[in-house]
Formats: C-alpha cells, sequence, structure tokens
C-alpha cells in the first residue's frame, strides 16, 4: 500500500461526503447509504480513486471497498499525469503505484476479469496478476516499456479464459504473439499498437499478421495500428480469421490494397478502418500521426 505522504497528492474528501447534505429542509448522511448503491457509486470510480480517497471516507465506505465484488474490474489507468515520471513518485511522493495495483488484485480475491494498466506495468507485476487471477477476460497494457516480450508471454500463458488483449507502445514479438493465440482459445479481441511506422518508415513486416492469422482463429475484433504489415498480411488475416467483424489498419502505411482486396475487406468485416483514416479518436493518440 502506497505510504501516507502519497495522500499530498489527492484533496481531502468533500464536506458532502463525510457530513448530512442539507437540501429541500432534508438531512442525508452518505455514510449512510445501502452497501448496494455505495459500491455501484464507487466502481464509477477509478481504482487510484477508491484506494487513496473513498475507502478513507468513513468506515461503512471502507467496509465496502473491501468487497472482492467492487475489484472485478481494476482501473489503473486513471493516474494522468501520475503515471509518467514513476521516480518521482516514488522516492518524492511516496507513491507506488505497483504496490497499490498489488493491493487491488490482492482485494479481489481470484475474482478479477479486468485490468487496465498505464506506465507503470513490470514484469514481475504482471506474472502476480496472472498467478492470482486464472479467471481474467480482459487486460490492457499502455506504454508499460519495463514489460519484456518474454515475461509478458509467461504471464500470458497463465490466461487461458483470455478474451481480449491490448498491448498498446509495449514489446511483443511476433513468437509471443503465436504462443498467446495457441494459449488463449477464447480470445476474441487483440489491440497491437507499434510505433514502427514512426522509428522504421521503410521496414515491411508481415510477422505479426502471419503469427494471428495462424494462431487466432476466433478473433472479431483485431485493431493494428501502426503495424509494418502488407496487403499479403491482411489476406492472411482475411483468410483464416472466419468471425472477423472489425478490422483497424490504421496508420499501416505498407498496405497498397492491390487487386480487389480493398473491396473485399469492406465485404467481409462489418466495421473497416482503413490505413489514412484519421486517428485523432484514439485513446491514446499522441504517440500516433494525425491524419
Amino acid at each position: 500500500m502506497a505510504s501516507p505522504s502519497c495522500l499530498e497528492q489527492f484533496p481531502p474528501a468533500p464536506p458532502s461526503l463525510t457530513h448530512p447534505v442539507m437540501k429541500d429542509g432534508e438531512c442525508r448522511n452518505w455514510a449512510e447509504l445501502p452497501s448496494d448503491l455505495t459500491s455501484s457509486i464507487l466502481r464509477r470510480l477509478g481504482s487510484i480513486d477508491v484506494l487513496e480517497n473513498a475507502q478513507k471516507v468513513c468506515t461503512s465506505w471502507r467496509r465496502v471497498c473491501k468487497d472482492p465484488a467492487l475489484w472485478r474490474k481494476i482501473d489503473m489507468c486513471n493516474s494522468g499525469d501520475l503515471g509518467e515520471d514513476l521516480a518521482y513518485l516514488t522516492l518524492t511522493l511516496g507513491i507506488n503505484l505497483e504496490i497499490m495495483c498489488r493491493h487491488a488484485v490482492d482485494l479481489s480475491r481470484g475474482g478479477l476479469v479486468e485490468i487496465d494498466i498505464w506506465h507503470f506495468a513490470t514484469d514481475s507485476l504482471l506474472n502476480y496478476i496472472a498467478d492470482s487471477s486464472s479467471n481474467l477476460r480482459s487486460l490492457k497494457l499502455v506504454k508499460c516499456s519495463p514489460v519484456t516480450s518474454e515475461e509478458l508471454t509467461e504471464a500470458l500463458v497463465k490466461l487461458p479464459l483470455l478474451e481480449e488483449l491490448e498491448v498498446s507502445y509495449c514489446s511483443l514479438s511476433a513468437e509471443s504473439l503465436k504462443v498467446v493465440g495457441q494459449s488463449c482459445p477464447n480470445l476474441k479481441t487483440l489491440k497491437l499498437i507499434r510505433l514502427w511506422v514512426i522509428r522504421f518508415p521503410s521496414v515491411n513486416d508481415n510477422d505479426d499478421a502471419l503469427a494471428i492469422s495462424e494462431s487466432m482463429h476466433g478473433l472479431s475484433h483485431l485493431q493494428l495500428i501502426s503495424n509494418k504489415l502488407t496487403d499479403a498480411g491482411i489476406e492472411a488475416i482475411l483468410y483464416n480469421c472466419p468471425d472477423l467483424e472489425h478490422l483497424d489498419v490504421r496508420q499501416c502505411f505498407s498496405v497498397g490494397f492491390s487487386g480487389d482486396l480493398r473491396k473485399r475487406c469492406f465485404e467481409r468485416v462489418k466495421v473497416f478502418r482503413k490505413p489514412f483514416d484519421s486517428a485523432c479518436d484514439y485513446p491514446h493518440q499522441e504517440a500516433v500521426y494525425h491524419l
């Protein structure tokens, strides 16, 4: 759990949370709300807000915050600027997001089904999550540079029920993709976001597409932003993923749509995002071109 000094970054709970609120002559004490209603309210907060604010409001809220049902989904992506400079957070402010995340996983008592992590995931944290949460259905990792492809793969093979995987600006090799596809037969959604367009603009590479087409036949939603796949890669995906309904290849500038490929993409999938379609609606858009 983060040290008390981290509370300096968060404002104290507003009086309306700890004292009766007057409205039209009526007095309401939020601490006396039914636990199911309190739980419904707290689910609308991010996990960091719950751990650092909500559970410290009063005894009744703290009791609700310990309910494993509240931790079926862990949202560690609302840290904003807090996630950008981990050394400053840890050494100066005493905030350790990894320790906080482990505590949230413990609170789930094995019931975790969905987790989103931005910036701070590590190899050891991912394996801790996988060892504690075999029922996990959704894992989203964004800008977690400390994570290695090998250790991420080791964690993912422990999650056979996984249905949704997002790896944005993190390391995950094509070889690992194939292993993941073979180990997670229920995978329906894959979002894989690369930086190759910016770093290696002249490189064409269908390794990701071939790994996906060979091992993830049940995909219905595939997003490959800034990938270096070519027409051959799209052909392989269309042929081997018969349930595909959503295909997003924005920023994939090596795709040329030879022959009738463009037409077949529109006929084959319900939603098709082309390489030069705008990426302004993408939540991590600061790392992709705006077209």
